[in-house]
């Protein structure tokens, strides 16, 4: 959608970004706090997932959770909240008529929660049947031993659900007291702002939180892997894995820019050299590839679910295919074909005032830059077949990485996979 974008920082030490989109039917607003569970102690990781859940519950004019969501709802609005390792954030979407009502409705249940005792019990059994069911899912609990054996701050749904016991109500209300201040919050609101701008901020100064501080993120060091990580289950017919590379730096906007077109010439569509590939022997079904950045670190990964009679072949696929990209053996076209698709689906991206929003959500969140959303385009045009084939050597350069496997497997398969793996670091 047509927007713009504009910073603002409040009196009150706040700040964050106002999206307009002048034929907006709907507004979306995103509310941030670094307030995820690195900021705890292990024995009470699950504080802050505690504290988001009853805060969006009984408040000094709502008495109860229900109250108080009947009145968010009764138009059609949506509302939620989630928690990761790094922050909270709170959001809500309505119609454009009535943005003012359920902002302010928002904005009451962030600064003056009650934090019932019966709440947090009935949310905490919520929790529980949160991660019980996010147990089962494969990828997740791969992903998170795998964080954990890197090194990084992370806990399985399984291990959360054995110390959740050990956080109190005093836990989740000193853990509100201590991160949701003005100065540790930043917003996105996005939807027709125009002549509403004046009022929006004045919402947002006058939320009633004390100053504090913008917490800082952690200073994770990604640790080589001694052994693949190898989880065992015999639930699960397939392997899942995760093939990671790390480098101990973040990545240039226009590495970005080439890796971005890494993941497009290799995985994601049923063209490209490893899934197509794939797809043609009839080796896997489906695989993903992606990249993220952490405040000291860089990470390309893969992921998919293979069968284990298939998963040497697939990985030989692998292997040759980065092989090509480090030696530079790509066609002019296929750079071409990948460039098409990004930006084809760069245009596919913005379709509503939310996945608008979103588009700026991550990274302003993260470190508080602020993506030029209209020369994406341009950058993806200027990716060269040279600055491809430097972004994916720099990423396996620093001999980080490794291999995860969970499900039909053995530690002599995890072994013997992470040996074909292992020259992508040579």
């Amino acid at each position: 959608m047509k927007h713009t974008v504009e910073e603002v920082v409040l009196r009150n030490g706040a700040k964050g970004l106002l999206v307009h989109m002048p034929d907006a039917m709907v507004m979306d607003v995103y509310i941030n706090f670094r307030a995820g569970e690195y900021l705890v102690d292990g024995n009470k990781w699950e504080a802050p997932h505690l504290m988001e859940h009853v805060l969006l519950g009984a408040n000094d004019i709502y008495p109860r959770a229900r109250d108080f969501q009947a009145e968010v709802e009764k138009n059609g609005a949506y509302s939620n909240a989630s928690t990761d390792v790094y922050d909270i954030v709170y959001e809500t979407e309505c119609a454009d008529f009535e943005w003012e009502r359920v902002i302010k409705l928002l904005l009451l249940a962030i600064e003056r929660p009650l934090f019932l005792q019966e709440e947090f019990d009935a949310e905490f059994g919520n929790v529980r049947e949160e991660l019980s069911a996010r147990a089962n899912n494969h990828f997740r609990q791969l992903g998170a031993n795998t964080r954990k054996a890197y090194g990084l701050v992370a806990e399985t749904d399984r291990e959360r659900l054995e110390v959740m016991q050990n956080v109190t109500l005093e836990d989740v209300r000193a853990h509100y007291r201590r991160t949701h201040t003005t100065d540790n919050m930043r917003f996105v609101v996005a939807g027709n702002i125009g002549k509403r701008k004046s009022a929006i901020v004045s919402l947002l100064n006058d939320i009633h939180l004390p100053n504090g501080e913008r917490f800082a993120m952690p200073d994770e060091i990604v640790k080589p892997l001694a052994k693949p990580v190898c989880i065992p289950n015999a639930t699960v017919d397939t392997v899942y894995f995760y093939i990671d590379a790390f480098m101990n730096r973040r990545l240039e906007e226009h590495e970005v820019d080439s890796l971005g077109l890494v993941n497009a010439i290799l995985t994601e569509t049923l063209y490209s050299k490893i899934l197509g590939t794939a797809r043609e022997r009839g080796l896997i079904y489906g695989m993903n590839s992606g990249y993220q950045q952490i405040k000291l670190s860089s990470n390309l990964w893969f992921g998919g679910q293979v069968s284990a009679v298939n998963a040497s072949a697939l990985f030989d696929i692998v292997v040759e295919q980065l092989g090509n990209l480090f030696r530079g053996e790509l066609a002019e076209a296929d750079i071409d074909a990948a460039k098409a698709y990004a930006i084809g689906r760069y245009q596919r991206s913005a379709q509503t005032v939310a996945s608008t929003a979103q588009g700026y959500t991550n990274r302003y969140f993260f470190d508080e830059y602020i993506d030029d959303y209209y020369k994406i385009p341009e950058r993806i045009k200027l990716v060269t077949k040279q600055s491809i084939v430097d972004v994916t050597r720099a990423v396996f350069a620093d001999n980080l990485g490794g291999l995860g496997v969970y499900g039909n497997c053995t530690p002599e398969l995890a072994q013997a996979l992470s040996g074909q793996i292992s020259e992508l670091w040579k």
